[in-house]
């Protein structure tokens, strides 16, 4: 990855105006890029930095590293942000066809491939990696429930690519007519991807209808960057783009079990993006610091950057709070809320529980989920609906 990340860098501080422009605001010249530490010499770019230099320099905001002919496909994705891709950006689809082998996919299999063919790169990207494969593609896209349904019993399709909700619609439209959707229908394995997996939904696939289920964690600017193929939270990261966990205010990488924002370079020789801040905030696993390979580490999703609150030096997401508790006892709204009292953070957890004698549980398994102590539990009658799941009440002048 070394010599491939010097090259993209090289490239990018050559022939992409905005990007040199950038390095040179700090100092840096591609030279100083040698290996993957390095780059934390450079600042994050954040997403919505990226949205308002579109805008001021359209279409690509300067940051297009290769001549307007080689473009192939332009992707329009949410923020709004307009992809360029060219035919020497297919080499992620390498990766993406890994991705599928690890989820069970193989030659011959027929896959209903479910995510949008429309403005965003999933629906062709993925459709590409499964023909790589060998796989024979149906182009169901989004919607028209009824149809792919008997698209998928009529063709024998044995792989589904989409979210899990959408598999989930059309498994329970097949049983509401009467019918058992295993055996009748002969789908296997399941790659899901752009939004969140509930576990008892994949321990259903996995049980009772026999399904291989992989999780991917993806987005429309960068393509898949982890998976987990047999449950829990931990996702694998794959062994590229580059991928950092970093603390959104220093830029600098945090430590094993420590929260902070998804940061990626891609390798796209069009449209390089050198440390995107995703928005996205994740537990970083490293179970050898230091040492360990990019495929050899995971990341926890936890919820996007606006929501997370900084205590005592850590990130705290309100999902840290949520999964924390929900292993001591059944509650129905759970609050953090931070003040500085005397110099120092205090941190409450306001929680809605009828079990009112965990105070030390409680605690502790917050304290180890969030790496963060708690100052006290707080039993109330209520939380206010919409209320912020971490609340920032210090007064810093």
């Amino acid at each position: 990855m070394t010599t491939r990340l010097r090259r993209q860098i090289e490239h990018a501080y050559t022939h992409s105006p905005a990007t040199k422009v950038r390095f040179d605001a700090v100092g840096v010249n591609s030279a100083d890029i040698q290996t993957v530490a390095d780059l934390q010499k450079l600042p994050v770019l954040p997403k919505d930095d990226v949205i308002r230099m579109q805008q001021a320099d359209p279409p690509f905001g300067g940051l297009l590293a290769v001549s307007p002919d080689e473009i192939r496909h332009i992707f329009f994705s949410p923020g709004p942000l307009y992809e360029p891709e060219t035919e020497h950006d297919s080499g992620s689809l390498d990766t993406i066809v890994q991705v599928l082998r690890q989820c069970g996919f193989e030659a011959n299999d027929i896959v209903l491939n479910t995510l949008s063919y429309h403005l965003v790169p999933a629906g062709l990207t993925l459709d590409a990696a499964l023909t790589q494969l060998g796989c024979t593609v149906v182009p169901g896209g989004v919607g028209n429930s009824d149809l792919q349904l008997m698209m998928m019993h009529t063709l024998g399709v044995t792989g589904y690519v989409g979210t899990p909700s959408f598999l989930q619609q059309l498994i329970e439209k097949a049983e509401a007519s009467g019918e058992l959707f295993k055996p009748a229908y002969k789908v296997s394995k399941a790659l899901f991807t752009a939004e969140p997996l509930a576990a008892s939904w994949r321990q259903r696939l996995v049980e009772q209808y026999g399904i291989a289920v992989g999780n991917g964690y993806a987005t429309a600017e960068l393509g898949f960057l982890a998976l987990n193929t047999d449950g829990g939270m931990a996702m694998h990261l794959l062994p590229e783009p580059v991928i950092e966990i970093v603390d959104s205010d220093t830029g600098q990488c945090v430590g094993p079990g420590e929260v902070g924002e998804v940061v990626v370079t891609n390798f796209s020789r069009a449209y390089p993006l050198i440390r995107l801040g995703t928005g996205d905030m994740a537990v970083n696993v490293d179970p050898n610091p230091g040492t360990s390979r990019q495929e050899e580490r995971a990341l926890m999703l936890v919820g996007r950057k606006g929501e997370a609150v900084k205590v005592r030096g850590m990130f705290v997401h309100p999902n840290q709070l949520r999964f924390a508790a929900g292993q001591v006892v059944p509650f129905t709204a759970i609050q953090g809320v931070v003040t500085r009292p005397e110099a120092r953070d205090e941190f409450v957890v306001r929680i809605v529980t009828m079990h009112r004698d965990k105070t030390e549980v409680l605690k502790a398994t917050i304290a180890q989920a969030c790496r963060v102590g708690v100052d006290a539990i707080a039993y109330v009658d209520e939380i206010e609906a919409g209320a912020p799941g971490m609340l920032d009440l210090r007064d810093w002048d």
